[in-house]
């Protein structure tokens, strides 16, 4: 099956409404066992898709680009947005929030490190009610919608860059290579070395390690 190409379709729809800031925001790391939940925030120019810009073609959700890919549009993307925003919450707060509540504060800090304001916001499958500005959630919004691929490619290299620095601090579970998701390695860094402060306590199987 051939992948979804994200385009500008929302954008330009909720600029006929009279907005012209919109964010799209997206999320990485939910599922993981170690590391912060990331969120990321993006606004793209309302005339982007007009202009002569050759990488917005090659755009996806970033669990489809391989990671010098996302280095690159990371960067790419940095320039040409009006703005972006990323917001990390640890494991201690995820543990105690809950993974979603922990998401979408995530998310507000994403919107909130924007240094322009949106006026309108499109999220990846869940609402922010925290926020009062107008917004959208899209199911798979990561796989329609252009700055919501942008804001999951900004937020994986942005956490992805984290779990490395992270792997030095804590040799023995990969996390360079898993950046914290529960791969055999890491599992097996469990058992050798018991938990570290990055862990998320109360996720299986991390819980059943001292």
């Amino acid at each position: 099956m051939a992948r979804r190409k994200p385009t500008f379709e929302h954008e330009s729809e909720i600029t006929t409404k009279g907005f012209r800031f919109i964010a799209g925001i997206d999320e990485v790391g939910r599922g993981a066992l170690a590391g912060p939940v990331a969120a990321a925030s993006v606004i793209l120019p309302v005339d982007i898709e007009h202009r002569s810009i050759e990488w917005i073609g090659t755009v996806r959700d970033s669990k489809q680009l391989s990671s010098k890919r996302r280095e690159t549009l990371f960067s790419l993307i940095q320039m040409s947005a009006i703005a972006t925003g990323v917001g990390m919450v640890g494991p201690a707060d995820v543990d105690a929030k809950g993974i979603i509540e922990a998401t979408r504060c995530a998310m507000h800090i994403a919107v909130e490190q924007l240094v322009q304001s949106p006026d309108f916001l499109l999220v990846d499958a869940i609402s922010i009610p925290s926020i009062s500005i107008p917004q959208r959630n899209i199911i798979k919004g990561d796989e329609q919608c252009l700055s919501v691929a942008c804001a999951s490619i900004v937020a994986k290299v942005t956490r992805d860059r984290y779990m490395i620095e992270m792997d030095r601090l804590y040799p023995g579970y990969e996390l360079a290579k898993n950046k914290g998701y529960g791969t055999r390695q890491h599992i097996l860094g469990l058992e050798l070395l018991g938990t570290t402060s990055i862990h998320r306590r109360t996720f299986m199987p991390v819980r059943v390690f001292p």
